[in-house]
C-alpha cells in the first residue's frame, strides 16, 4: 500500500493484481475492474465506488465484486458495461461525474493494431473507458485496456498513472514506455502484465518519473 496526499485528503492506493485496484479516501473504498483470479475479495472491504473500464471477464467480474457490493455501492461504468445494479452511472468517452468532490473524467481506451483470430479489434474505439480521478488536482490517470493513441496528448498533469503492459491486448515494453514518457507522471504502475522487465523498463524512462510494482 503506497499513500499520497492530495487536496481532496490522503489516499491510500493498493494494486491487487491484474487491472484490479483498491483506492482508500477519506473513509471510502474505491475499486477498479475487480477481478476473482487478481486477489481473494471475500475479505476485502465493502465497496463505495467500482469503476469498470469495459465489460471483458477479467475487469467485467460479477463474482469478484459481489464480494465487495453493498445496497449503497455506486458502479461508474464504460457504455459496453450498461446497467449492473440499481445505483450506476454509464460513462462516454469524454464525460464526466462528481464523486463526493472527487471528478471522475472518462478517456479513450482502445486498440489501434492488435485484433482477434477474426480481424476484429480486441478493444474497439469509443466503447471501454480509462479513467482520470481528479483529486482536487491531484491526478490519477487509469489507462484501461489500450494502445498508444493519439488522445494521449490531452492527458495532463497525472501524478500517477496506472498502464498496462502485455501482448496481444495491450502494449508493449517500447509502447508502454513511450505512453509514460509522453505524459509524464511523477509515479507509474504497470498493472495487466505476464511477466516483467522492472531493469529494462526503468532504464528506459526519463528522469523524474518513479516505477513502482509489486505493491501490495
Amino acid at each position: 500500500m503506497d499513500s499520497y496526499k492530495t487536496p481532496l485528503g490522503e489516499i491510500k492506493i493498493t494494486v491487487i493484481g491484474h487491472a484490479s485496484l483498491l483506492i482508500e479516501w477519506n473513509g471510502k473504498y474505491i475499486y477498479s475492474d475487480p477481478y476473482s483470479e487478481a486477489g481473494d475479495f471475500s475479505g476485502r472491504e465493502k465497496a463505495d465506488l467500482i469503476l469498470i473500464t469495459h465489460n471483458h471477464y477479467d475487469h467485467y467480474d460479477e463474482s469478484a465484486w459481489s464480494k465487495i457490493v453493498t445496497d449503497k455501492t455506486l458502479f461508474v461504468v464504460s457504455q459496453d458495461v450498461g446497467k449492473v445494479s440499481d445505483r450506476y452511472v454509464v460513462l462516454k468517452n469524454g464525460e464526466s461525474y462528481s464523486y463526493e468532490g472527487l471528478m471522475i473524467h472518462a478517456v479513450h481506451a482502445y486498440n489501434v493494431n492488435r485484433r482477434n483470430d477474426a480481424g476484429e479489434l480486441f478493444h474497439p474505439k469509443g466503447v471501454g473507458n480509462g479513467y482520470i480521478l481528479d483529486f482536487g488536482g491531484f491526478r490519477l490517470y487509469i489507462a484501461g485496456d489500450t494502445e498508444p493513441i493519439p488522445e494521449m496528448r490531452h492527458v495532463t498533469n497525472i501524478d500517477i498513472a496506472f498502464l498496462p503492459k502485455n501482448l496481444p491486448y495491450t502494449m508493449t515494453d517500447e509502447e508502454f514506455v513511450q505512453v509514460a514518457n509522453t505524459i509524464r507522471p511523477k509515479y507509474l504502475y504497470p498493472i495487466h502484465y505476464f511477466e516483467i522487465d522492472v531493469a529494462k523498463l526503468i532504464g528506459m524512462l526519463d528522469t523524474g518519473i518513479t516505477m513502482i510494482v509489486n505493491n501490495k
